[in-house]
């Protein structure tokens, strides 16, 4: 390897264990039982996973499973709403020249430098009013619409989907719906499936609106769930391991996502109109 590789390849090695050295204590801690976990080294396995499992099963009737469940629900149907919302937006951004056109992607470029912090609690005020707090609707609407996403769509959009296209489905008397749904959306695969991956990990990862939202804990997904837990270790310690577990459960589903999707990832912009 050429010198001048050796520090960027370096660099990406260091970057690469430092993001996957937490992922691996965890592997290594949900191994170990309740003795081991606070008497063996950081990185030295275990031998109580399967009892950590069985107990984790039994805890509360199971509710861990129910946190999955939910959890699912919530980054499944909201990551597809807000891809499906995202791609007509961005669609019509890139596409149609209209009045206010700038205006609006202005105003979208600004609000996604919009914390999602801030918008937590005038968010829940806003449900509240209409009687949607503590629902499985306080998690799923906030996610559907999201500036980053549909700024995503406009810009892969426009790259994607050339003007002598569409101009020959309208020649040959496709409506702009027909258009969008027959050509346009499968030229935008690719994107679309970047920006639901995306959106599926942070709805999947989402902490803080749940928290808020939700008083049931039969409605909670894995974070606000597995966090409870944590804060019932404090005085029950043997309840770690079960976190520690569920931990490890809850991203067995993202890596699953992102190996059986990443095929969707074409370089041909165009691939998908030729096969429609």
């Amino acid at each position: 390897m050429p010198r001048r590789k050796l520090l960027p390849t370096a660099f990406l090695l260091f970057g690469a264990v430092y993001c996957l050295l937490p992922v691996g204590w965890v592997l290594i801690a949900a191994t170990k039982s309740r003795a081991e976990l606070f008497t063996l080294d950081a990185f030295t396995p275990g031998s109580g996973f399967f009892g950590n499992l069985s107990e984790l099963n039994a805890y509360r009737g199971g509710i861990f499973w129910h946190w999955m469940l939910n959890t699912a629900l919530y980054a499944g149907v909201g990551a597809l709403l807000s891809t499906l919302v995202s791609a007509v937006s961005g669609y019509a951004l890139a596409v149609y020249r209209f009045r206010g056109r700038n205006l609006i992607f202005n105003l979208l470029i600004g609000g996604i430098l919009v914390p999602s912090v801030v918008l937590a609690i005038p968010q829940y005020l806003l449900l509240a009013k209409v009687g949607l707090a503590n629902t499985y609707w306080a998690v799923l609407l906030p996610g559907i619409v999201h500036p980053y996403s549909i700024y995503l769509a406009r810009v892969y959009a426009a790259a994607a989907i050339p003007a002598s296209i569409l101009d020959a489905g309208r020649i040959d008397g496709a409506g702009e719906v027909r258009m969008l749904y027959r050509v346009s959306l499968p030229m935008m695969v690719p994107g679309l499936v970047t920006i639901f991956l995306f959106q599926f990990v942070a709805i999947w990862n989402n902490f803080l609106l749940p928290y808020i939202m939700l008083a049931d804990d039969t409605k909670f997904p894995l974070t606000v769930g597995l966090y409870t837990l944590l804060v019932s270790g404090a005085n029950q310690p043997a309840l770690y391991t079960l976190v520690l577990t569920g931990s490890l459960l809850s991203i067995i589903p993202l890596i699953v996502l992102f190996l059986t999707m990443q095929r969707y990832w074409r370089t041909d912009l165009s691939s998908g109109a030729v096969k429609s």
